[in-house]
């Protein structure tokens, strides 16, 4: 299965790893399944940290390539076809940065990784 990590869980994971359900914890750990995040994620994070609204210590570029790495993630680019998606998506999130997440699943055949309930009213697979 290919996995797209929320934003949340991706955060989870290097911060609060106790946060992550038993079930999505084996759905990660499952090495038959593929991690991806979104470039949309790390931007969220780049810019919720720098007005304040996301209170961690962020690990350098190499660093967080490193995290990457060994937790078996690809990052993502967020590409056109997704973007041209957005305007075709019900508005029933208003948190952009989600909104990009679902499109980039849809259009990638990914599943998502989330307790966002609002995702749940789109198209998408969710695990």
């Amino acid at each position: 299965m290919k996995l797209l990590l929320d934003t949340h869980i991706f955060l989870w994971l290097l911060y609060q790893p106790e946060k992550v359900s038993k079930h999505h914890m084996a759905h990660l750990r499952d090495t038959d399944n593929a991690l991806y995040l979104s470039a949309m994620s790390i931007a969220e994070i780049m810019i919720k940290h720098s007005l304040g609204k996301l209170d961690i210590s962020l690990p350098s570029h190499d660093a967080l390539v490193e995290i990457l790495n060994q937790m078996d993630i690809t990052l993502l680019d967020y590409d056109g076809a997704s973007a041209l998606h957005l305007g075709t998506l019900p508005f029933h999130h208003r948190d952009p940065f989600d909104r990009m997440i679902i499109t980039q699943a849809i259009e990638h055949n990914l599943t998502i990784v989330t307790v966002d309930g609002f995702f749940r009213e789109y198209a998408c697979r969710l695990l």
